[in-house]
């Protein structure tokens, strides 16, 4: 990570550093004066595709983040309340040199962000992001503008024809579905999106009000679609976060089908279709050993990269694969876009149920996870975890009482001060016991280097 950027752009509480006026600005100006040498290379139109979540703080962040690209001599192409895989599309579609989105993601309403995409709609490299930190410490003053500024609604109406040209209409037809949009940009796509295929939908939570974004709903807080997917008697639920580039599943029961769930099933499915090259998926290291032995047993290897969906991307493209993604719900089809999409997701594993003539249940029934316990700890620093003496002595020591049926996993969020904990094992106890000594070593040797 870097002084700026985290796993997934610039976040923060809106307002606070770095989310002021003048940050915002300068990184607006900052980034497009490092990316235009590669519009007069790659022949790319000088225009730069923005969107935003529903949050209350977007608006200013747009007026600022716009000032700055404009001053940079590139023009803005605005396409108001759209989902993050919008933004990816809309550039690789339009030509543009680059997209912007203007969202904190799965985070509460009091945060937002800001994340970039290239020309081929994938996250930017890391070290493009550090020169970019570097020319942002390096600026005082933002020059007066030269871009333009425009309203973009073909843009969406662009993407929502994509989602919409991957799948089969007639498979889907009269499916009953439940859509929750998490009150944020999902709601102005998902819902028409999937009535235009001639799906049944039932929604909540798409408010775009931006009050209460990601407010005990969407794919953190599935519960309430899952109990309106078994009321509505529908034949499968979806929650998406805030900017809709995960989901979450539920199937006919009303049980939660997290993201492993969607990667084992369409990776069987592209395989069952010979469509899954080197008969490889990619999940991240915080994959349930459980999903990853049960595709290991069903013949599919899984390729594991560290969090955040721009490794599983670069993986992705590496090694030439059909699908990866995150147990969170971010999860990737390159065929179609080189970035999780949400909604999309939502529609290919819906096909390949429909094909199976299974109802969702089936899936779900396939494979157990092992025991787990994820412990998200608050911190008020993050110092490196090699600099604290005989931390990993510690938790080695712990993962090998697991009897080498397990394992532990720790590592701070790329988004958020907390560390993260992960504990699996065959012993649901002895799982709970050592997330518990975990944290208590984390507690005990950052107290001991104060």
């Amino acid at each position: 990570m870097g002084k700026y950027f985290g796993t997934d752009g610039v976040r923060a509480v809106a307002g606070q550093f770095p989310l002021t006026d003048d940050f915002i600005k300068k990184l607006g100006y900052c980034a497009l004066k490092e990316l235009a040498p590669y519009a007069v290379k790659a022949g790319l139109k000088m225009q730069v595709v923005i969107a935003r979540d529903t949050r209350l703080s977007g608006p200013s962040i747009l007026q600022n983040l716009s000032a700055g690209i404009r001053a940079a001599g590139a023009d803005v192409l605005d396409m108001g309340v759209a989902p993050t895989p919008a933004v990816a599309t809309a550039v690789k579609q339009s030509g543009s040199l680059c997209g912007v989105v203007i969202s904190a993601s799965h985070n509460p309403p009091e945060f937002n962000g800001i994340k970039f995409f290239s020309p081929r709609g994938t996250k930017l490299p890391e070290e493009l992001e550090e020169r970019i930190e570097n020319a942002i410490e390096k600026t005082q003053t933002v020059p007066a503008l030269s871009g333009v500024y425009r309203a973009a609604p073909e843009l969406v109406e662009g993407y929502k024809n994509f989602l919409m040209s991957t799948v089969n209409a007639d498979l889907l037809r009269d499916t009953k579905v439940v859509l929750d949009c998490a009150n944020g940009a999902a709601g102005l796509i998902a819902p028409a999106v999937f009535r235009a295929l001639g799906m049944r939908v039932a929604v909540m939570a798409d408010s775009t009000d931006g009050a209460h974004i990601n407010d005990g709903v969407g794919a953190l807080h599935t519960e309430k679609m899952q109990q309106l997917t078994r009321q509505e008697g529908a034949f499968a639920g979806f929650s998406f976060d805030g900017d809709a580039d995960r989901v979450i599943a539920s199937d006919e029961t009303g049980r939660q089908l997290d993201g492993e769930y969607i990667i084992a099933a369409s990776a069987l499915a592209l395989k069952k279709q010979g469509k899954l090259p080197a008969n490889k998926a990619v999940m991240t290291v915080m994959a349930n050993l459980g999903c990853i032995n049960y595709l290991k047993d069903a013949g599919v290897q899984v390729e594991l990269t560290p969090v955040g969906d721009k490794y599983v991307a670069q993986t992705l493209e590496k090694l030439g694969l059909a699908v990866g993604g995150e147990t969170s719900g971010h999860i990737i089809f390159p065929y179609y876009s080189n970035t999780g999409d949400g909604i999309l997701s939502a529609l290919q594993f819906l096909q390949f149920a429909k094909q199976s003539g299974q109802p969702l249940s089936a899936f779900a029934a396939k494979w157990e996870k092992y025991p787990c316990e994820l412990r998200a700890v608050k911190v008020e620093q993050k110092p490196s975890l090699d600099s604290l003496p005989g931390f990993w002595d510690e938790i080695d020591r712990l993962e090998n009482n697991l009897g080498g049926k397990g394992r532990v996993f720790v590592r701070y969020s790329g988004t958020e001060p907390k560390l993260r904990i992960l504990v699996e094992g065959a012993d649901a106890e002895l799982v709970r016991r050592t997330a518990e000594a975990a944290e208590a070593v984390y507690r005990a040797k950052t107290e001991a280097k104060k």
